[in-house]
């Protein structure tokens, strides 16, 4: 009879009897509505709505501490790298552009590329331009380890 509505109502036979049950929540809404039990239908509604909310608000936390995680070990990969080069050949070494951004880097390990670029001396650069200027770093420290670098 359910399933003359659409529900998808399935039935298992167990000891006692059979059982009918339905597996979607919308389902199981529509049913309590048809059944005219309005009362437990809006009940079930705020309970899935909360759920719901609570589970979103998991997915974004989860999201921005991965993304928090992947941030402070990119700044710590950089710190590193910079250290390195630091030690081995000196920052002298690298073009100006880029050993600009790897002093201020060291002297802020904890801030944003957004950050990092606001405060170059010679004028504000894009988390892009950042980005590709600490790749840069990066490759040099690399090349340098295998020894490829000038030095």
């Amino acid at each position: 009879m359910m399933n003359h509505f659409d529900l998808n109502a399935r039935t298992i036979e167990r000891r006692n009897g059979f059982i009918t049950y339905l597996k979607e929540a919308e389902k199981i809404a529509d049913f309590l509505a048809l059944i005219g039990a309005h009362n437990a239908m809006m009940k079930f509604e705020d309970v899935r709505i909360i759920r719901d909310m609570r589970n979103s608000v998991n997915r974004l936390v989860n999201c921005e501490n991965a993304n928090m995680n992947k941030t402070i070990d990119a700044a710590a990969k950089q710190v590193a790298n910079i250290e390195f080069i630091e030690a081995t050949v000196g920052l002298g070494k690298l073009p100006d552009k880029l050993k600009e951004i790897a002093v201020i880097r060291l002297e802020n390990p904890d801030i944003s590329l957004k950050e990092l670029g606001e405060m170059i001396p010679s004028g504000a650069i894009s988390k892009s331009g950042i980005n590709h200027r600490l790749r840069k770093i990066n490759d040099y420290a690399d090349s340098l380890r295998m020894g490829k670098a000038i030095r």
